[in-house]
């Protein structure tokens, strides 16, 4: 995976959740520095927001952002259809919902702290942050709280390995609409739902700024349960406050 390792990536796209957050019902990230809640952080990005297509709809929300520690904006989700929850593991099989994951396409640069250096984030980054998103909303809410460590360890490890190799078996191609254009994107299924990843046709991204570091397009990835992928397509998100929450 183009990151900076694995300890890396999680610091600059979002760390998993703890059995603290999964008891009182939340998502991994929601409450982690360098992650911002509401539409401000939307709007701070230098990028191009996806969501769902027009042909979807139902309700849209807002998840949240993740942001490096100058404060830039790297990638967020856009919520459609139910609301995830763990809080009652018996309504998983009952929610339908679909989220989209943009991130920003960014090349080889320095840390905010200029002692390092971050690589290029890549498909195989939306990957992981929609495999870990979906995870969020699988946990085995009445499993033994340190069974539960380990089962998330154990999964989250899964798929990281899953997104470093989307040219592996795990993997199948699915073509679906990005504003319009059929896009390939690597696609599989599990029994806790499904995840894709791809990215948005070379230079469509929304560029806003210059200089090292600038974003140079996007890559998508979503996840879902209850909704089938095969019907989806994807746009940019045209007014970002008209998620609400």
């Amino acid at each position: 995976m183009d990151t900076t390792g694995r300890v890396g990536a999680q610091g600059a796209l979002g760390a998993p959740s703890t059995s603290d957050d999964v008891e009182a019902g939340r998502a991994p990230q929601e409450e982690v520095a360098g992650v911002r809640r509401g539409l401000e952080g939307y709007l701070l990005a230098d990028f191009p927001w996806y969501g769902l297509d027009e042909a979807f709809t139902g309700p849209r929300w807002l998840m949240q952002v993740g942001a490096a520690a100058d404060g830039t904006v790297e990638h967020g989700s856009t919520g459609h259809g139910d609301e995830p929850t763990v809080r009652v593991e018996s309504e998983h099989d009952q929610q339908r919902f679909a989220v989209v994951v943009t991130v920003a396409s960014r090349p080889v640069r320095r840390s905010a702290d200029g002692t390092g250096v971050l690589e290029a984030t890549s498909v195989s980054s939306a990957a992981w942050l929609a495999g870990s998103g979906l995870l969020s909303c699988t946990w085995p809410a009445q499993m033994e709280r340190v069974l539960r460590d380990d089962w998330l360890e154990q999964q989250t490890a899964i798929a990281w390995e899953l997104a470093d190799d989307l040219d592996g078996p795990s993997w199948t191609t699915l073509t679906l609409p990005v504003d319009g254009v059929p896009t390939p994107f690597h696609y599989r299924e599990s029994e806790y739902g499904w995840v894709l990843a791809g990215s948005a046709i070379e230079g469509r991204g929304d560029s806003r700024s210059s200089g090292a570091g600038a974003c140079t397009g996007v890559h998508i990835g979503a996840y879902g349960r209850g909704m089938s992928a095969y019907g989806l397509g994807f746009s940019v998100v045209k007014d970002i406050s008209e998620y609400g929450n």
